[in-house]
């Protein structure tokens, strides 16, 4: 059980030094370089530069600064944050930035070792994604309320992220023109800046004109959506100030419109849908290497989990129906 809450730890977070010079000028330099060689993301990059600066601000003091860290100053580090209740995802993106930075910083001739060699990685708890059932999810998407701008632009969002099992981050970054409403497809920027169509299918695309014809215009403040959709990458989602609405917003919305559903907040996420899409797919007999592509994955093992899902629920299934279960 965590010692502390998240709140806490943000708290303690921001009773930590300010970072030195010499360390932001570290990690600056460290995450251009990664952008530049790798086209890393930007929730990538900011994630690294979170973890890089906490680990620079508690060693505030230390001769030598971040680009200085042994092996033994790591493991106390680990063990604090352990200590504080992270969890060992968050612990092992921490290895992976750290792994990534000295990295780098070898290829510079900063230093010669790795402290972080011989560190083991957490064990990671396996957890199969969480689905939402097909009535839960028919019920979420009806529930924004489509006579007003913004109700319409959640139900093509809600709709948007079913359809194509979109990432949290694709479905607020979407351009107006990542869509083809004459060939109903989706253009989608992923991870590593990966390009990949997905259908729309025929509900989605229904709300997605509703929302461009009706919403979007109300929303820019009386600008029309730009006709040349081949040049024009304006947001394709937008709140009254013109803005892309952010993942925390999208999220509220979520919430929002699971409760007014009767769906338990708690249990239901953004990401939920996305697990969700993948899920009823393959119940449906979607092939793997099609949702793959569907996904985004770059690993067909990333895709596999699926297939557990699946799995367990035919085992629930037998053992409920069959006279011997």
């Amino acid at each position: 059980m965590p010692s502390t809450t998240p709140a806490q730890r943000r708290q303690r977070a921001q009773q930590l030094p300010p970072l030195r010079e010499a360390d932001a000028d570290a990690i600056n330099g460290f995450l251009d370089a990664l952008w530049a060689e790798t086209g890393a993301a930007r929730q990538t990059l900011d994630g690294y530069r979170r973890d890089l600066e906490g680990l620079a601000r508690w060693r505030d003091g230390h001769a030598g600064g971040l680009a200085a860290v042994d092996r033994a100053a790591l493991f106390d580090y680990l063990a604090r944050r352990t200590q504080d209740g992270y969890s060992a995802r968050s612990n092992a993106r921490l290895l992976t930035a750290l792994r990534a930075f000295f990295a780098h910083l070898r290829r510079r001739g900063v230093r010669e070792d790795d402290p972080v060699a011989l560190i083991d990685p957490p064990r990671m708890p396996r957890s199969l994604p969480k689905a939402i059932a097909e009535m839960q999810v028919d019920a979420l998407l009806a529930a924004p309320d489509v006579s007003t701008p913004a109700g319409l632009r959640d139900r093509a969002m809600l709709e948007l992220m079913y359809a194509c099992g979109l990432r949290v981050s694709e479905l607020v970054g979407l351009p107006v023109n990542g869509v083809n409403l004459r060939q109903g497809v989706l253009r989608v920027m992923g991870k590593g800046s990966k390009e990949r169509l997905v259908p729309l299918g025929e509900e989605a695309q229904h709300w997605l004109e509703r929302y461009l014809r009706e919403a979007r215009p109300v929303l820019s403040g009386g600008k029309p959506v730009p006709r040349d959709e081949a040049i024009d990458d304006a947001p394709l989602f937008i709140t009254p100030g013109r803005t892309r609405p952010s993942r925390q917003q999208f999220w509220a919305t979520v919430k929002k419109s699971a409760a007014a559903a009767g769906i338990d907040p708690e249990k239901i996420s953004p990401h939920g849908l996305r697990h969700s899409f993948a899920t009823h797919l393959l119940n449906h007999g979607a092939d793997l290497r099609a949702l793959q592509m569907l996904l985004g994955h770059s690993s067909l093992s990333t895709t596999q989990i699926y297939t557990l899902v699946a799995r367990e629920k035919l085992k629930q299934l037998h053992a409920k129906h069959h006279p011997r279960g």
